[in-house]
Protein backbone atom coordinates (compact mmCIF):
# COMPACT_ATOMS: atom_id res chain seq x y z
CA UNK A 1 0.00 0.00 0.00
CA UNK A 2 1.35 3.51 -1.01
CA UNK A 3 2.57 6.20 1.59
CA UNK A 4 2.04 9.15 0.53
CA UNK A 5 3.62 12.41 1.59
CA UNK A 6 1.90 15.65 0.08
CA UNK A 7 3.22 19.19 0.14
CA UNK A 8 0.38 21.65 0.21
CA UNK A 9 -0.64 24.83 0.57
CA UNK A 10 -2.65 25.09 -2.49
CA UNK A 11 -6.15 24.63 -3.84
CA UNK A 12 -4.75 21.43 -6.12
CA UNK A 13 -3.20 19.82 -3.49
CA UNK A 14 -6.91 19.91 -2.10
CA UNK A 15 -8.37 18.52 -4.74
CA UNK A 16 -5.09 15.83 -4.88
CA UNK A 17 -5.71 14.62 -1.56
CA UNK A 18 -9.61 14.73 -2.45
CA UNK A 19 -8.82 12.31 -4.96
CA UNK A 20 -6.42 9.84 -3.30
CA UNK A 21 -8.71 9.64 -0.35
CA UNK A 22 -11.29 8.22 -2.96
CA UNK A 23 -9.04 5.85 -4.18
CA UNK A 24 -8.31 4.67 -0.97
CA UNK A 25 -4.84 5.38 -0.48
CA UNK A 26 -3.00 6.34 2.47
CA UNK A 27 -1.85 9.80 2.03
CA UNK A 28 -0.70 13.16 4.62
CA UNK A 29 -0.68 16.29 3.61
CA UNK A 30 1.84 18.70 4.74
CA UNK A 31 1.14 22.24 4.95
CA UNK A 32 3.64 25.11 6.14
CA UNK A 33 1.58 26.78 8.88
CA UNK A 34 1.26 30.21 7.10
CA UNK A 35 -2.55 29.46 6.78
CA UNK A 36 -4.22 29.99 10.68
CA UNK A 37 -7.31 27.97 9.55
CA UNK A 38 -6.76 25.49 6.35
CA UNK A 39 -9.41 23.56 4.77
CA UNK A 40 -10.43 20.65 6.42
CA UNK A 41 -8.61 17.67 4.62
CA UNK A 42 -9.82 14.20 4.14
CA UNK A 43 -6.53 12.69 4.53
CA UNK A 44 -4.46 12.90 7.40
CA UNK A 45 -2.80 16.40 7.64
CA UNK A 46 0.08 18.16 9.42
CA UNK A 47 1.57 21.54 10.02
CA UNK A 48 5.36 22.41 10.32
CA UNK A 49 8.52 22.78 8.25
CA UNK A 50 10.56 19.51 8.24
CA UNK A 51 13.99 21.62 8.82
CA UNK A 52 15.82 21.66 5.59
CA UNK A 53 16.62 18.86 3.09
CA UNK A 54 18.11 16.84 5.81
CA UNK A 55 14.80 16.86 7.97
CA UNK A 56 12.96 15.98 4.91
CA UNK A 57 15.07 13.20 4.46
CA UNK A 58 14.59 11.72 7.93
CA UNK A 59 10.58 12.31 7.96
CA UNK A 60 10.17 10.45 4.57
CA UNK A 61 12.30 7.16 6.03
CA UNK A 62 10.97 7.36 9.42
CA UNK A 63 7.54 7.48 7.56
CA UNK A 64 8.46 5.13 5.08
CA UNK A 65 7.10 7.44 2.73
CA UNK A 66 6.90 5.78 -0.87
CA UNK A 67 5.81 8.47 -3.00
CA UNK A 68 6.24 12.33 -2.74
CA UNK A 69 4.10 14.71 -4.41
CA UNK A 70 5.14 18.31 -4.17
CA UNK A 71 1.59 20.48 -4.79
CA UNK A 72 3.31 23.55 -3.30
CA UNK A 73 2.97 26.83 -4.77
CA UNK A 74 5.11 27.65 -7.82
CA UNK A 75 7.00 30.14 -6.02
CA UNK A 76 7.45 28.10 -2.89
CA UNK A 77 11.25 27.30 -4.36
CA UNK A 78 13.10 26.76 -1.18
CA UNK A 79 10.54 23.69 -0.28
CA UNK A 80 10.54 22.12 -4.04
CA UNK A 81 14.40 22.54 -4.23
CA UNK A 82 14.90 20.80 -0.82
CA UNK A 83 11.76 17.80 -1.89
CA UNK A 84 14.59 17.40 -5.14
CA UNK A 85 17.26 16.81 -2.95
CA UNK A 86 15.72 14.77 -0.08
CA UNK A 87 13.96 12.68 -2.47
CA UNK A 88 17.35 11.71 -4.52
CA UNK A 89 18.95 11.18 -1.08
CA UNK A 90 16.14 8.56 0.01
CA UNK A 91 15.27 7.12 -3.40
CA UNK A 92 11.50 7.97 -2.97
CA UNK A 93 9.99 8.89 -6.36
CA UNK A 94 9.00 12.36 -6.66
CA UNK A 95 6.63 14.29 -8.78
CA UNK A 96 5.31 17.95 -9.03
CA UNK A 97 1.74 18.79 -9.91
CA UNK A 98 2.49 22.08 -11.07
CA UNK A 99 0.13 24.66 -12.55
CA UNK A 100 0.89 26.28 -16.13
CA UNK A 101 1.70 29.99 -15.75
CA UNK A 102 0.33 32.54 -17.16
CA UNK A 103 0.73 34.10 -20.56
CA UNK A 104 -0.45 37.37 -21.62
CA UNK A 105 -3.12 37.93 -23.91
CA UNK A 106 -4.73 40.88 -25.89
CA UNK A 107 -5.40 43.54 -23.92
CA UNK A 108 -2.92 42.56 -21.14
CA UNK A 109 -0.86 45.87 -20.44
CA UNK A 110 2.33 43.46 -18.66
CA UNK A 111 5.94 44.58 -17.50
CA UNK A 112 7.56 40.94 -16.41
CA UNK A 113 10.12 41.39 -13.54
CA UNK A 114 12.31 38.57 -12.19
CA UNK A 115 12.09 39.00 -8.18
CA UNK A 116 10.45 40.78 -5.93
CA UNK A 117 13.18 43.63 -5.61
CA UNK A 118 12.79 44.23 -8.96
CA UNK A 119 9.44 44.45 -8.41
CA UNK A 120 9.73 46.94 -5.71
CA UNK A 121 12.05 48.66 -8.34
CA UNK A 122 9.27 49.02 -11.01
CA UNK A 123 7.30 51.05 -8.80
CA UNK A 124 9.57 54.21 -8.20
CA UNK A 125 8.15 57.24 -9.47
CA UNK A 126 4.90 59.17 -8.46
CA UNK A 127 2.17 58.07 -6.27
CA UNK A 128 0.09 55.58 -7.15
CA UNK A 129 -2.73 53.65 -5.92
CA UNK A 130 -1.76 49.65 -6.06
CA UNK A 131 -2.90 46.60 -5.74
CA UNK A 132 -0.05 43.96 -4.51
CA UNK A 133 -1.70 40.79 -4.78
CA UNK A 134 1.50 38.86 -3.31
CA UNK A 135 -0.30 37.18 -0.02
CA UNK A 136 1.54 38.85 3.26
CA UNK A 137 5.32 36.96 2.93
CA UNK A 138 7.16 40.03 0.45
CA UNK A 139 4.42 43.26 1.45
CA UNK A 140 7.00 44.45 3.80
CA UNK A 141 9.52 44.75 0.45
CA UNK A 142 7.48 47.76 -0.57
CA UNK A 143 7.66 49.99 2.29
CA UNK A 144 10.54 51.20 0.10
CA UNK A 145 8.09 52.99 -2.04
CA UNK A 146 5.77 54.28 0.89
CA UNK A 147 4.64 57.23 -1.17
CA UNK A 148 2.24 54.49 -2.73
CA UNK A 149 -1.36 53.80 -1.52
CA UNK A 150 -1.27 50.06 -1.55
CA UNK A 151 -4.42 47.25 -1.32
CA UNK A 152 -3.64 44.09 0.35
CA UNK A 153 -5.92 41.25 0.43
CA UNK A 154 -5.06 38.50 3.02
CA UNK A 155 -6.52 35.09 4.07
CA UNK A 156 -6.22 35.93 7.38
CA UNK A 157 -5.95 39.70 9.43
CA UNK A 158 -2.27 39.56 10.58
CA UNK A 159 -1.15 40.08 14.25
CA UNK A 160 1.04 42.82 13.31
CA UNK A 161 -0.26 45.87 11.01
CA UNK A 162 1.97 45.48 7.79
CA UNK A 163 5.08 47.86 7.50
CA UNK A 164 3.19 50.30 4.66
CA UNK A 165 2.21 53.39 5.85
CA UNK A 166 -0.48 53.71 3.45
CA UNK A 167 -2.76 50.67 3.07
CA UNK A 168 -5.93 49.13 2.99
CA UNK A 169 -6.59 45.33 4.09
CA UNK A 170 -9.11 43.03 2.79
CA UNK A 171 -9.58 40.05 4.68
CA UNK A 172 -11.07 37.55 2.00
CA UNK A 173 -10.77 33.67 0.87
CA UNK A 174 -10.74 32.58 -2.60
CA UNK A 175 -11.41 31.82 -5.22
CA UNK A 176 -12.06 35.36 -6.59
CA UNK A 177 -14.42 35.99 -9.80
CA UNK A 178 -13.73 38.60 -12.30
CA UNK A 179 -16.64 40.63 -11.31
CA UNK A 180 -15.60 41.27 -7.85
CA UNK A 181 -12.29 42.03 -8.29
CA UNK A 182 -13.19 44.52 -10.78
CA UNK A 183 -15.49 46.13 -8.11
CA UNK A 184 -12.81 45.95 -6.20
CA UNK A 185 -10.29 47.74 -8.00
CA UNK A 186 -12.76 50.43 -8.97
CA UNK A 187 -14.02 50.76 -5.39
CA UNK A 188 -10.29 51.50 -4.89
CA UNK A 189 -9.25 53.45 -7.79
CA UNK A 190 -6.70 50.81 -8.26
CA UNK A 191 -4.04 52.17 -11.16
CA UNK A 192 -1.43 49.33 -10.97
CA UNK A 193 -1.66 45.41 -10.27
CA UNK A 194 1.82 43.87 -8.56
CA UNK A 195 1.43 39.79 -8.84
CA UNK A 196 3.79 36.34 -9.09
CA UNK A 197 3.11 34.41 -11.99
CA UNK A 198 1.07 32.00 -9.76
CA UNK A 199 -0.39 30.49 -13.25
CA UNK A 200 -3.77 28.71 -13.21
CA UNK A 201 -7.03 29.26 -12.81
CA UNK A 202 -7.98 30.14 -9.26
CA UNK A 203 -6.36 33.37 -8.91
CA UNK A 204 -6.76 34.64 -12.36
CA UNK A 205 -9.22 37.16 -11.52
CA UNK A 206 -7.56 39.70 -10.95
CA UNK A 207 -5.68 39.66 -14.37
CA UNK A 208 -9.40 39.21 -16.25
CA UNK A 209 -10.30 42.38 -14.12
CA UNK A 210 -7.12 44.67 -14.58
CA UNK A 211 -7.52 43.93 -18.58
CA UNK A 212 -11.15 44.74 -18.53
CA UNK A 213 -10.25 48.34 -16.60
CA UNK A 214 -7.12 48.65 -18.10
CA UNK A 215 -5.01 48.22 -15.73
CA UNK A 216 -1.09 47.53 -16.04
CA UNK A 217 0.58 44.85 -14.21
CA UNK A 218 3.66 44.08 -12.67
CA UNK A 219 4.59 40.42 -13.44
CA UNK A 220 6.71 38.57 -11.07
CA UNK A 221 8.30 35.67 -12.76
CA UNK A 222 9.12 32.49 -11.10
CA UNK A 223 12.32 31.04 -9.37
CA UNK A 224 14.29 28.71 -10.94
CA UNK A 225 13.65 25.17 -10.08
CA UNK A 226 16.09 22.22 -10.03
CA UNK A 227 15.16 19.57 -12.86
CA UNK A 228 12.44 17.04 -11.54
CA UNK A 229 8.96 14.89 -13.43
CA UNK A 230 6.06 17.22 -13.34
CA UNK A 231 2.37 16.88 -14.21
CA UNK A 232 -0.62 19.80 -14.41
CA UNK A 233 -3.50 17.55 -13.27
CA UNK A 234 -4.71 15.52 -10.62
CA UNK A 235 -5.42 12.68 -13.14
CA UNK A 236 -2.03 12.61 -14.23
CA UNK A 237 -0.74 12.28 -10.93
CA UNK A 238 -2.97 9.19 -10.23
CA UNK A 239 -1.63 7.64 -13.28
CA UNK A 240 1.68 8.82 -11.96
CA UNK A 241 1.17 6.86 -8.89
CA UNK A 242 -0.35 3.58 -10.84
CA UNK A 243 2.35 3.02 -12.88
CA UNK A 244 4.74 3.34 -9.85
CA UNK A 245 2.63 0.62 -8.24
CA UNK A 246 3.06 -1.16 -11.15
CA UNK A 247 6.62 -1.26 -11.68
CA UNK A 248 6.79 -2.35 -8.01
CA UNK A 249 8.87 1.26 -6.91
Amino acid sequence: MPNILILGGTSEASALAGAVAAAGLRATLSYAGRTAHPRAQPVAVRVAGFGGVAGLADYLRAEAVTHLIDATHPFAARMSANAVAACAETGVPLVALTRPAWVPVAGDRWTRVADIDAAVAALDGAARRVMLALGRMHVGAFAARPQHRYLLRFVDRPQVAPALPLHDLVVDRGPFTEAGDTALMRAHGTELVVCKNAGGDGASAKLAAARALGVPVVMIDRPWLPPRVAVESVAEVLDWLGHAADRGV
